[in-house]
């Protein structure tokens, strides 16, 4: 099924960073279509309290945020397709989009789909979410002011995670379900030596305990003598990896890292400045900087972002990159 149009701006993705940008887009006359993904919104939706985005004192609920910045793209005429995106296949001039149920054809596509964080994949730990079980410590850490907290994951996120949490809490565990950590020599020594931060090893998350708020985990302790042991908690972090939302990209021409992320002409620059080993098998125009390694494919947010992954970092992207669509249009014409 086709629409039969040809659209000047798709942006795959509706959350912070796509939505930023179909506001400048529908400001600046392209009539830009967003395909907002099923269910609609990305990992703000997920979220209770945002306190951190700027322009609201008093904190905003997450969805609301989400809604104000869709009214807003709405208010100077965005189009909004609640569908999923299944391929983008580049062809001559334009990008073919298949959804779902529909084919769309474009002149540039923006991809905003965002990265979801890993879980452990327990009924309590979802039930909990928001009330005291978090994936994201920079957004939620100030809420455990001289609480006790867990963090779960062996890796550099682990500790930066753990070692954040210490600005705000009493005590911080880092449970892990192997003898050591993967994470790099000297974060791990960064959050050991920290008088805050103690390890748990050997030990799987079974269930988180709590009906309203957390208020432990029961530890599956893995050794010569495996026992169940319950731990304390007021809250729980989950930091285990992130997997970017970037499958349909299979076959576009599109370069990802090994772990999925997009890569863009700038993170292309910046790994070539300190590698100073050229990929040969991708050709990004260094003109701009959000282009990916295929012409009027670009992309932003938090499936490019696998270092900040915050919702102001998004709105800068997705506003930065469709100034660059703009241009590119422009010296298309």
């Amino acid at each position: 099924m086709s629409n039969g149009k040809k659209e000047n701006l798709v942006i795959v993705g509706g959350g912070p960073s796509g939505l930023s940008a179909a506001i400048y887009a529908a400001r600046a006359a392209l009539g830009p279509l967003v395909i907002e993904g099923v269910p609609p919104g990305g990992q703000l939706m997920l979220t209770t309290e945002v306190e951190n985005y700027p322009g609201f004192h008093k904190g905003i609920l997450g969805p609301e945020l989400i809604s104000i910045f869709r009214q807003q793209a709405e208010r100077f005429g965005t189009r909004f397709l609640t569908d999923k995106v299944l391929s983008v296949k580049p062809e001559g001039e334009y990008i073919h989009v298949q959804t779902a149920n529909a084919q769309i054809s474009a002149r540039t596509v923006l991809v905003a789909t965002g990265a979801d964080a890993m879980w452990l994949g327990l009924a309590s730990e979802q039930r909990l979410r928001g009330k005291g079980v978090s994936a994201c410590a920079t957004c939620d850490g100030f809420f455990f002011r001289d609480k006790v907290v867990g963090v779960v994951g062996g890796g550099d996120t682990a500790m930066e995670e753990a070692n954040f949490l210490t600005k705000f809490v009493k005590k911080a565990y880092i449970i892990h379900r192997r003898d050591e950590f993967r994470a790099s020599k000297i974060m791990q020594e960064r959050a050991l030596a920290n008088p805050k931060v103690e390890a748990v090893y050997n030990a799987v998350v079974e269930e988180v305990l709590g009906e309203d708020k957390v208020t432990g985990v029961k530890l599956k302790i893995q050794n010569s003598k495996s026992k169940i042991q319950n731990l304390e908690l007021d809250g729980l972090f989950i930091a285990i990896g992130h997997r970017p939302a970037t499958e349909f990209l299979d076959g576009s021409g599109v370069e990802l890292d090994r772990k999925g992320y997009v890569v863009t002409s700038e993170r292309f620059a910046w790994d070539y400045a300190k590698s100073q080993i050229q990929n040969p098998n991708f050709k990004y125009n260094l003109d701009f900087k959000y282009m990916t390694s295929v012409e009027g494919i670009f992309a932003a947010g938090d499936c490019v972002d696998h270092v900040y992954r915050q919702a102001g970092t998004a709105v800068g992207m997705g506003i930065a990159a469709e100034l660059e669509i703009e241009k590119w249009l422009e010296e298309k014409k």
